[in-house]
C-alpha cells in the first residue's frame, strides 16, 4: 500500500465510526424519549353534548412572547389554579374532568376526579385546548367549550 491509500483507508474508517456513533447517540435519545412519553385516550363531551373519542390527548396552549411570536406547549398534565398556587395535575392520575364555563371570558372552573376517587375544585390556569386524534383526523377541543373529559 502506498501512503495515499493508507490515508484514504484511515479517513473512511474514521468517517464510518463517526456516522455510526452519531446514529447511536441521537437514535438512542430519540428512542428513549418516545418510550417515556405515555399516550392517553379520552372521551370528550362538548357544550353541544357531542361525544368525541380522542387518542393521544395533550393539553395545548400558546405562550405569547412578543407581538408576533408564540411558543406552543403540548402537556400531558393540566395546569390549574387553587387559590394563588398553580398545580400541574398529571393525566396519569386523572379519571375525569368536569368543566364549567365562567361565562365572562375568564378561564373555566374544573372539577377533577382522580383515579383514587379524590375530587378537587380548580380554575384552569391557562386558556388552552385538548388536542389529539379522532377517527376523522386531528381534533382540537377548546377547554372553554367542553363539559367533560373522561380518560380511558
Amino acid at each position: 500500500m502506498n501512503r495515499q491509500t493508507i490515508i484514504y483507508s484511515i479517513i473512511r474508517t474514521a468517517s464510518f465510526i463517526s456516522v455510526i456513533g452519531a446514529f447511536c447517540l441521537f437514535g438512542d435519545h430519540a428512542w428513549a424519549q418516545s418510550k417515556s412519553e405515555k399516550t392517553f385516550h379520552a372521551m370528550a363531551v362538548d357544550a353541544k353534548n357531542v361525544e368525541t373519542d380522542v387518542k393521544n390527548v395533550v393539553f395545548y396552549y400558546e405562550e405569547k412572547i412578543s407581538e408576533t411570536a408564540f411558543v406552543p406547549h403540548e402537556l400531558r398534565e393540566l395546569p390549574v389554579k387553587r387559590g394563588t398556587a398553580t398545580v400541574k395535575i398529571k393525566f396519569d392520575g386523572i379519571k375525569h374532568i368536569d368543566l364549567k364555563p365562567s361565562g365572562n371570558g375568564a378561564a373555566p372552573s374544573v372539577t377533577i376526579t382522580l383515579n383514587d376517587g379524590k375530587t378537587g375544585e380548580f380554575i384552569l390556569a391557562v386558556a388552552g385546548s385538548f388536542k389529539g386524534q379522532s377517527e376523522f383526523g386531528e381534533v382540537e377541543l377548546p377547554a372553554a367549550e367542553l363539559k367533560k373529559l373522561a380518560f380511558k
